[in-house]
């Protein structure tokens, strides 16, 4: 069986031809981005949770491979497009060469990262459930159809900046949001609170709490109010968006 390289998945055009087809249609059903730049932060946020975490270097790679391809299904429809992405990731991966056990750990992990049917059922599942979910960001607002009436991107819009930390002596994955008055609080959590809910069962899995900072409060527990994110020693800011 072949190494199937980060590289090679991205130089293929087939996988290409499928992450822009997969942008397009939801650029008509009026979503926000899902091209390049949300799949190559999946990637990137996926394999570093996993590096920060102590995880070896090739399940890293498959975090990164997987993050890259997990949206794949939309290229047929939005419905279901996990299971529909996996089905469409074996047979490219197959075609390609990659063993069938590492097959198996990226088609499990992008046939569960909807929150509406999704488990995390492995450390590189886990991942990419909180990569995919933490991006949220002005970026994603597709510039030549923006519409303020619609809440994806006003909520999209106001997020000026995002980072997720990784605190491993503590475990703790954290998502620090500043979000100006393009929207409210209570928006940002119409759209994404199924999301945090699935977050924090992912990030258990990888034997760690969740929590959510939004301007500063957090979120999701009992724990008051934090003036200033200040990264301590055990900290690593594994993925960040500012503009």
């Amino acid at each position: 069986m072949e190494r199937i390289t980060l590289d090679k998945i991205k130089a293929d055009e087939n996988i290409r031809a499928l992450i822009d087809g997969a942008n397009n249609n939801l650029k008509e059903m009026g979503y926000t981005e899902h091209g390049l730049r949300h799949v190559g932060y999946v990637s990137r946020t996926t394999a570093n949770i996993l590096r920060e975490l102590g995880y070896d270097e090739r399940t890293v790679e498959l975090g990164a491979i997987t993050g890259c391809m997990h949206d794949i299904g939309n290229a047929v429809n939005r419905k279901n497009h996990g299971l529909t992405g996996a089905t469409l990731a074996f047979q490219l991966l197959d075609n390609m060469g990659m063993d069938m056990r590492e097959i198996a750990v990226v088609i499990g992990a992008i046939g569960n990262h909807e929150e509406e049917t999704g488990v995390p059922v492995g450390a590189v599942s886990a991942a990419l459930i909180i990569a995919d979910k933490s991006d949220a960001h002005r970026s994603r607002v597709r510039k030549d159809s923006y519409d303020s009436n619609d809440i994806h991107d006003r909520v999209n819009m106001s997020i000026k900046k995002n980072s997720l930390i990784v605190d491993r002596q503590k475990h703790v994955i954290r998502l620090v949001i500043s979000m100006d008055q393009t929207s409210a609080l209570i928006e940002y959590l119409q759209i994404y609170l199924s999301r945090i809910a699935l977050s924090e069962k992912a990030a258990a899995f990888l034997g760690c709490s969740f929590e959510l900072v939004i301007n500063g409060a957090t979120i999701n527990r009992k724990a008051g109010t934090i003036k200033k994110i200040t990264l301590k020693s055990s900290e690593r800011e594994v993925s960040e968006d500012e503009n």
